[in-house]
């Protein structure tokens, strides 16, 4: 059996990627992409934060590109909630077919919709438990709208996140929800909104899933993948 320092040590070596340990790891990854990517934007567009919502609905599986090139026109015609509320999945549908898997979307789009007017007086909650309460939002949409809309600290674990927080070691993970608890223990809460959509970036940019750039990588000298 370890003696209680022995156990310790272990554990705090464990804890430690090229001699680093996450805590350090996380925030060298803060400035380096900072750095890399001054201006950390959602790349999704929107005007009001049940634009933000529903843009972020009709993301997944689908590109912000194709998103944002929807979005005009469904949003001239529902610019409310109220005005989701009263239309129709099949006519809702018809603004977002190309948006793919566009049935679950429309339909949870008008649920959502109706919830947020009977509930919330038609505006959107600005809390995270209330927000995954919504049809078709989990906890990378509410956390997207709390940190990007209201202000909140928020950890948005997208793909990207997932991706590259584990290559750099912060995590072996694969569930969402226990990464989002992990990451916001090594981030400063004040910099994990931005560092999340400096992901994004590096992720299309460099630290692609297949074929990572790691030559030109920002975070190439402390990268567990480097190792």
């Amino acid at each position: 059996m370890f003696e209680k320092s022995e156990f310790c040590g272990i554990m705090e070596r464990e804890s430690e990627v090229n001699g680093l340990t996450k805590k350090e790891i996380a925030l060298s990854a803060v400035e380096a992409l900072k750095k890399e990517y001054p201006d950390a934007i959602c790349t999704l567009v929107y005007s009001d934060p049940l634009h933000l919502l529903i843009a972020t609905r009709l993301a997944a599986q689908c590109t912000d590109a194709r998103v944002n090139m929807v979005t005009p026109a469904l949003f001239e015609r529902f610019p409310t909630a109220r005005d989701f509320a009263e239309s129709t999945e099949e006519e809702v549908a018809g603004y977002i077919k190309s948006c793919g898997l566009y049935k679950t979307k429309s339909r949870d789009i008008v649920a959502l919709s109706k919830m947020i007017v009977e509930k919330y007086d038609g505006t959107v909650p600005d809390s995270l438990d209330e927000l995954i309460k919504l049809p078709g939002i989990g906890r990378k949409t509410a956390n997207l709208v709390m940190g990007d809309v209201y202000g909140q600290p928020a950890v948005v674990v997208d793909t990207h996140c997932i991706r590259i927080t584990r290559r750099l070691g912060l995590h072996e993970l694969k569930d969402a929800k226990k990464i989002e608890f992990e990451l916001k223990k090594l981030l400063p809460p004040e910099e994990s909104n931005d560092f999340c959509h400096r992901l994004v970036l590096h992720g299309r940019a460099v630290c692609d899933a297949r074929k990572p750039k790691c030559d030109i990588c920002c975070m190439k000298d402390f990268c567990r993948k480097k190792v």
